[in-house]
Parts: C-alpha cells; structure tokens; sequence
C-alpha cells in the first residue's frame, strides 16, 4: 500500500555547526575545526548548511569565530552557506563575510521571546524588518525561523494562530522559507498538523519548513506527519548536535543521518551519501567527547 502525498525530493538544511555548536560547553572550538565539518557536511552531498551567526559573543561565545570560519571554508558552487543575522550589525559582518543566505529568528510565546531577545514578539519583528530589507537590497536570501511552534517552556500550549501571525509577517517581510521550530521537542503528529493547519492559511506549504527536537522521540513521527501534509524542508543536525539553551532539558535537534535515513527508506531524493554522513557524526562527537545522538549513526558504525 502507497503513502500518500509523499514528495519526491526533500531539502534538508544542515543546522549542526550553527545551532548544533553554539551549545557547546567549554573554550570556543577553533575555526578550523569548524571550517573542517561544514566541508565534510558539503562533500557528503548537504547542499544548504548554517554555517555561523554574527551575533554578540557575550550571549552566544561559541560563534564568537564565525568570520574566521567562513573564510576558512572551501566554497562549493552548488552549496547555499548561511548565517544568523540578528540585527543590522551582525549582517553586516554577514555579508562582508560572503554568505549566500541569512537568518532571522522569531518566537511565538511572548516569554520566550523576552528571554531569548529580551523584547516582545512585535519588538523582535520590527528589529528584523530593516535586516530582512537590507539583505534583499544587498540580493541575499532571507530566512525566517519561528521558535516554540507547539510548546513553549514557559507558557505551556501555545496558540496555532499566534504562530501563523508571526510566520506571516516574516513572509510579509520577504522571508521566502519559514522555519517552524519545536523548539522543545513535545509535539505530536496530531498538535503539529493543528499548527501547520493554522499557519498555512497564510503561509504556502512550499515555504515552509520543519524544525523538530527529538526530546520526546517524536521528530520523525512529526517529519513524517509534515511529509504527508506536503512540507518538503527539514531542517536537522548531524549526530543531533544542539538543543536550546533557553528549555532547560531540551534534547539535541533531530539528527541529520537519522532523517536521512528515514527518507531514502521513503524512495525520497536528498542528494546525500549516507554512509560519508554517519563517519561524519560519528567523528564530530568523538572529536566533542559526547554521545552520538544519531541512532543511524550509532547502528552503522
């Protein structure tokens, strides 16, 4: 019997060496180290890997080298390198640094948003709408991420229709893909689609993206739900490196050889060489002296 509405190709977006790393404990890995991955991640077939974020280092120290990294990598023409942007001076340092495609980052619990940005969710929009109108200006991409979709750590339940009204005005203010974030990782199949319902009323679902946490073993269950409701972006993270330094207890992001993994098992196109993939994971948390959070990567050592 055939799945249905399943797509033929997936996009998947390598989020391992900016939102994977920046949770690392302990001295900021060097640029080289981090250059290194994000070439083996492009040589394994990734083809849209966040590379870095120009944001302070006071908050976030581990990108503190994120310059130095994008100089030090070995570019590929096929493969989009990306960064977080949070303001005006992070793109700047964005774009002086080459990358092809820069992010912003909202939340949908107005908690959350205060404790990640220290302002509300209206106040973090109106800081991104100059970044997003500069980077169009300058022909980069922008992306638009939507953190605590489902759930948020400190509100609890969060409204589908306040998710679907941020993602609207990040696609009002020329976002073309937005990146829908358990940010947590308590979703289910059933609580997902209600918000992916929601937004898609004012989001196509060709611009949409999912961006699951796996603390409860739920991503894949959500991939596949979102699959069937026609998302084809996914964002994930080698040996799920990550989590979220604002959810105390949040697991790592959904590792990339898993998902990849799962989508070849679906005759689903990625482009990507499983087995360089794992060697990759595998290294990378050898190298951090942690577990491998991929279960695929674990099984086919």
């Amino acid at each position: 019997m055939a799945l249905l509405s399943l797509p033929k190709q997936v996009k998947i977006v390598e989020v391992g060496p900016r939102d994977g790393l920046q949770n690392e404990a302990g001295p900021m890995l060097s640029a080289n180290i981090k250059a290194n991955l994000i070439d083996r991640l492009a040589a394994s077939g990734l083809r849209h890997i966040e590379a870095a974020a120009f944001v302070h280092p006071k908050w976030v120290p581990q990108m503190a080298n994120s310059a130095q990294v994008l100089q030090q990598i070995t570019r590929l023409s096929h493969v989009s390198y990306s960064a977080l942007t949070p303001n005006l001076q992070g793109l700047e340092r964005a774009l002086e640094a080459g990358v092809d495609e820069v992010a912003v980052f909202g939340a949908a619990s107005q908690s959350f948003s205060q404790r990640n940005t220290n302002c509300s969710i209206s106040e973090g929009l109106a800081r991104f709408e100059p970044v997003a109108k500069a980077a169009l200006a300058a022909g980069i991409k922008v992306r638009g991420y939507v953190s605590v979709v489902v759930d948020c750590p400190y509100e609890g339940a969060v409204s589908p229709q306040v998710v679907a009204q941020v993602s609207d005005q990040l696609l009002q203010m020329g976002c073309h893909e937005i990146s829908l974030g358990d940010t947590i990782g308590t979703a289910t199949p059933a609580r997902m689609l209600d918000m992916l319902a929601a937004v898609a009323q004012y989001v196509p679902i060709s611009q949409l993206a999912g961006h699951c946490h796996d603390t409860y073993g739920q991503a894949l269950a959500n991939v596949m739900a979102m699959l069937q409701a026609g998302v084809s972006t996914f964002d994930s993270s080698v040996a799920g490196l990550g989590g979220c330094p604002y959810a105390q207890g949040a697991s790592g992001n959904l590792a990339t050889e898993d998902l990849v993994y799962l989508l070849h098992g679906l005759n689903i196109n990625t482009g990507i060489q499983l087995d360089s993939l794992v060697k990759v994971g595998n290294d990378i948390s050898h190298l951090l002296g942690r577990q491998n959070g991929s279960k695929t990567g674990i099984t086919l050592s």
